[in-house]
């Protein structure tokens, strides 16, 4: 179990010895390739959560066993405040189930896109906690890899929690797979010059760029196209982005990861001591005493109205039976 959420230890002891007939699930907040999240509460303590469902048969389809076992296996070592909870796992012949903290005031995506675009005091309060994740899981040896607004979730108090540990991989030297988001990713992915923690560091500038602009700094229609616009490197900036916030991207989207702001010597302290964050309390911000500049208002715990609606699957639980082979590569999960 990484982390605890709001839980009291009689909680903790319920999840520990439940089973997952023990579930009453509600709607869908979320739907992916090859599965589905949904709500879910535990009807022994009434408390909801979020329930990651995936399908066995598609899981191996799009060869995703990889992932699926690096994500429990990782969410299992991490203990932040700022990161989803995982708090445990279920599975039968057809699907997979990992049991989440629901963390219900929506993805930071849809909130950039309403507001526009963000001040830099928002900026920096939840930029300020992804560069303390990320110190956090460097330490760690783990590169996170998929840093984006629609993996960020605004928690009840207003605070991050990251979401989506797919890509997420611990690399001691450095690592070769192609993968993110084409509009984050940094150079040295592109160019399969292998790469490890500095493309977290590349991607926390895309990601200031396109909260203080409302936009990322390199689009293209064609993923192509964003691809060359990366390797050519032109940041434009708009008039009202100021000089801190200018340079520390800059240094972020350094195209050479040996000098990019992050990886340097002193590592995430370079990132944290730059004028843009003049002000900042670390660790007010770590125990969560600086008021959050968006507090979600809901009117109960199963309010979801900052997730989109899906439609529900008739065919959950179904598909095809898996070979007794099949099944052993689910063994550990």
């Amino acid at each position: 179990m990484s982390g605890d959420g709001d839980l009291t230890p009689e909680d903790r002891e319920a999840l520990r010895t439940c089973s997952f007939s023990d579930f009453k699930m509600h709607q869908t907040i979320g739907t992916g390739t090859f599965g589905r999240v949904k709500l879910c509460t535990l009807k022994t303590i009434n408390k909801v959560f979020a329930i990651k469902i995936l399908k066995k048969s598609e899981v191996i389809r799009l060869k995703q066993e990889e992932h699926i076992a690096s994500e429990r296996a990782l969410l299992s070592l991490i203990d932040h405040p700022f990161v989803v909870c995982l708090y445990r796992t279920f599975q039968d012949n057809r699907m997979l189930h990992m049991l989440l903290e629901y963390v219900n005031g929506g993805e930071v995506f849809s909130h950039l896109r309403k507001a526009g675009r963000f001040s830099k005091e928002f900026t920096k309060f939840y930029v300020g906690q992804i560069v303390l994740v990320l110190q956090y899981l460097h330490a760690k040896k783990i590169v996170y890899r998929d840093l984006k607004p629609e993996n960020l979730l605004i928690g009840p108090a207003g605070y991050l929690k990251i979401t989506d540990f797919g890509f997420a991989k611990i690399v001691q030297d450095d690592t070769w797979t192609l993968c993110g988001t084409p509009e984050y990713l940094a150079p040295e992915i592109i160019q399969s010059k292998g790469h490890g923690i500095g493309v977290d560091w590349w991607a926390l500038g895309i990601l200031m760029y396109e909260m203080l602009c409302g936009y990322p700094p390199f689009y293209d229609e064609n993923p192509f196209g964003i691809y060359q616009k990366i390797l050519v490197g032109k940041i434009d900036f708009p008039k009202h982005i100021d000089e801190y916030a200018k340079d520390i991207i800059k240094r972020l989207l350094l195209p050479d990861k040996v000098q990019r702001l992050g990886c340097l010597a002193k590592g995430a302290d370079d990132i944290k001591r730059h004028k843009f964050f003049r002000g900042v309390d670390w660790n007010a911000l770590h125990s969560r005493r600086i008021q959050a500049p968006i507090i979600p208002q809901v009117s109960s715990p199963l309010d979801t109205h900052y997730f989109e609606v899906y439609p529900e699957d008739d065919n959950e639980g179904s598909g095809p039976a898996l070979s007794a082979a099949e099944q052993q590569i689910f063994k550990d999960f």
